[in-house]
């Protein structure tokens, strides 16, 4: 009898990692086509080969809807829908949040530049650990037009809580 419960068990323990395993897998291909795609950034102002500090489009509707479209098409598989993360990766909307309640206006916009630095060291080199590729890396697929326009539609979407 022993045998028959233990004999169960493992089954039961082999189909459960079989399901789990099938779940896994079909999660990773949830997220389809992760190839990175370039942006047409020719109706913005171009911006040169030298990287900025800071955003050149924040409040530039053009470049916010640009950004949008670019989000889209190469952040929303992991960061989510409209910038709304489902866990699998950051939520953007809550990149720079503890700029947002600093009273003093040249502590915030030292902040938001420090945040800006950041968001372009990532979206450029991608985020790797352990040699595990978490998000890959942009530059030379998309232009700096392109980055910026995307952080210019983030920045409308941003919010401390949910």
């Amino acid at each position: 009898m022993r045998n028959i419960r233990s004999a169960l068990r493992s089954r039961a323990l082999a189909g459960a990692l079989a399901i789990a395993g099938l779940a896994l897998s079909a999660e990773a291909f949830a997220h389809g086509d992760v190839v990175p795609h370039a942006v047409d950034t020719s109706s913005l102002p171009q911006l040169g080969e030298e990287w900025r500090d800071n955003n050149p489009y924040t409040g530039n509707n053009d470049a916010i809807k640009l950004g949008q479209s670019a989000f889209g098409q190469n952040c929303a598989r992991c960061h989510g829908l409209d910038a709304i993360s489902g866990g699998i990766a950051p939520d953007l909307r809550k990149l720079d949040r503890d700029c947002m309640d600093i009273p003093n206006e040249k502590k915030k916009a030292a902040c938001y530049k420090e945040v800006n630095q950041y968001f372009l060291m990532s979206i450029r080199g991608g985020k790797v650990r352990n040699g595990a590729i978490y998000m890959p890396p942009f530059e030379g697929i998309l232009s700096q037009e392109a980055m910026w326009s995307i952080k210019a539609w983030l920045e409308t979407r941003r919010t401390k809580d949910e």
